[in-house]
């Protein structure tokens, strides 16, 4: 035995892992999600894990306290404090992306980003510290026509359908309502009360007007402000019980406006597909107009509900791209969180484990000697665009057997055992097994 220190194996929590035949359906996931992004024209672009810390805090908001710095393990004398950080999320490292490249690119930019981000987040179920999102993002120069902000979202549901998953809602509104609100109630910090709000359905109604009254706050107001973002209706008639509330500006009549827009233009995704709520806030500091966030539709039927957590969401912001260069580049973005979405699914058990092995066909070693002949008939088969296994040794055909069941193998390949004999090919779903040569034969159509 070694001394060397055994560590004993686990995974750091936070950071999820799954089991080959459940990382096989998050993969298809993945696929199937770039299918609906490509077919509305979308193209893929990846950015670094890093980025410059300043970038980040410029429009972290509150998500400031969760950025993981990089530094060395061993600091030597005259390094500089940490200057990168592993992005929170996809949509700050796009907008640096597109000033970078600003001359290069042809717009509207329309890109979509499928990779990791990091947040040093408390664990919990559907929270992680690292996590994939699916971004779908839309940039110009100058104006960005309204219509995207309806495009998106659509774009987003069908993504959702594509996965054949519970049924999902978008929950849309507009900042510049809540925004203009705020302001005709007098407040001159709306920042408080957004933040506040934000967190209604994490800890209810009491607990925020608690924290608004310990913000300085007046009862009266922060019952108002309650008051507006418990609206939620199926159609256009928000706008009503706003402008009931005795509140008007300017900007709130022109948000009002904009979530009219949206909500008409998504009138053919199903009935109870799209709810306009204006509850929904999203914390982070770059949405200027369309908010969404994407949830489970509620099944009062159902014996366990689907948590009313978030599995997607985002917004249109006028100014992200302009912390990076002199050129204004409005935008609108949606999010899936496909690591929470798979996580969740996963906790309920409602994620149907996938194949433990990409492999179609196991080719079987009858003995050394014959190496050289099996190893061909792999390759024969691997041009025709099968997934081929050689059997690592020349073990009992019953091991070899084992191997490929355990593994989900379909299809096993016997060579020649003796010179002259014909090669035979067994189906492992059914049994049967038949002779076959490798230029001409072909798996069953499932």
């Amino acid at each position: 035995m070694s001394d060397q220190k055994v560590h004993k194996p686990k995974a750091v929590s936070g950071f999820p892992e799954w089991l080959p035949e459940y990382r096989a359906v998050e993969l298809e996931w993945m696929d199937k999600i770039r299918k609906v992004f490509e077919s509305y024209g979308f193209c893929n672009i990846e950015t670094p894990a890093v980025e410059e810390i300043d970038a980040l805090l410029a429009k972290g908001g509150e998500t400031e306290k969760e950025i993981y710095t990089l530094t060395r393990l061993h600091a030597e004398e005259g390094d500089k404090e940490a200057r990168l950080a592993l992005h929170f999320d996809l949509t700050v490292p796009m907008a640096r992306y597109v000033a970078q490249h600003f001359g290069d690119l042809t717009f509207p930019f329309k890109r979509y980003q499928m990779q990791k981000s990091w947040r040093g987040e408390r664990p919990q179920k559907g929270r992680y510290r690292e996590f994939y999102q699916c971004d779908i993002d839309v940039v110009n120069i100058d104006e960005l026509p309204l219509h995207f902000d309806a495009e998106l979202p659509a774009v987003l549901f069908e993504a959702y359908q594509a996965l054949g998953i519970p049924p999902v809602e978008l929950r849309i509104s507009n900042r510049k309502i809540l925004m203009g609100y705020i302001a005709g109630l007098g407040i001159s910090d709306p920042g408080i009360v957004t933040r506040t709000l934000d967190k209604l359905d994490k800890i209810g109604a009491e607990a925020v007007l608690k924290m608004l009254a310990e913000q300085g706050i007046a009862a009266d107001i922060a019952q108002k402000a309650l008051s507006f973002v418990n609206i939620k209706t199926f159609d256009s008639g928000f706008a009503e019980q706003v402008q009931s509330l005795g509140v008007s500006s300017d900007l709130m009549t022109q948000g009002i406006s904009e979530l009219k827009f949206v909500i008409d233009n998504l009138g053919h995704l199903p009935k109870g597909a799209v709810v306009a709520d204006l509850g929904i806030i999203r914390g982070l500091d770059y949405y200027t107009g369309t908010v969404l966030e994407a949830r489970f539709a509620e099944d009062k039927t159902a014996a366990k509900p689907m948590p009313p957590m978030a599995i997607g969401g985002g917004g249109r912001y006028d100014d992200l791209a302009g912390s990076f260069i002199h050129q204004k580049l409005p935008g609108v973005g949606l999010s899936i969180g496909l690591t929470r979405l798979f996580g969740l699914l996963m906790d309920r058990g409602q994620i149907p484990a996938g194949r433990k092995a990409p492999t179609d066909v196991l080719v079987v070693l009858p003995e050394e000697a014959r190496r050289a002949e099996a190893a061909q008939v792999a390759q024969t088969l691997r041009a025709k665009g099968l997934n081929v296994e050689l059997f690592h040794s020349d073990s009992k055909i019953k091991r070899q057997l084992a191997y490929a069941e355990k593994k989900g193998i379909p299809y096993v390949w016997f060579p020649s055992f003796k010179d002259g004999q014909p090669h035979e090919v067994k189906n492992m779903l059914n049994g049967e097994q038949a002779a076959a040569e490798a230029a001409t034969w072909q798996p069953a159509k499932a």
